[in-house]
């Protein structure tokens, strides 16, 4: 939310900027630490997903070894319960 509304911020002082250079560079300026601190946050966000996805990843082939170490079903064929 409170990038959001930075970046309203820092559009809006885009409209209300006069001309003048040093005005001009120090939004600019603005607007390029808005960029970089979103995009340090995304990637943040990606690292966290993939830890994530790595995680459950791990726990599922762990499960599946488990699985796999399970003795098999006893199955009586059909014809044995017969006799």
């Amino acid at each position: 939310m409170k990038k959001v509304l930075f970046l309203a911020l820092a559009a809006a002082s885009f409209s209300f900027t006069a001309c003048e250079s040093k005005k001009e560079e120090a939004v600019e300026q603005s607007a390029d630490n808005v960029e970089a601190a979103g995009e340090a946050k995304a990637e943040g966000m990606e690292a966290s997903a993939d830890s994530v996805r790595e995680s459950a990843d791990a726990s599922a082939d762990k499960m599946e070894a488990g699985a796999d170490k399970m003795a098999p079903a006893t199955e009586t064929p059909a014809e044995e319960v017969k006799k």
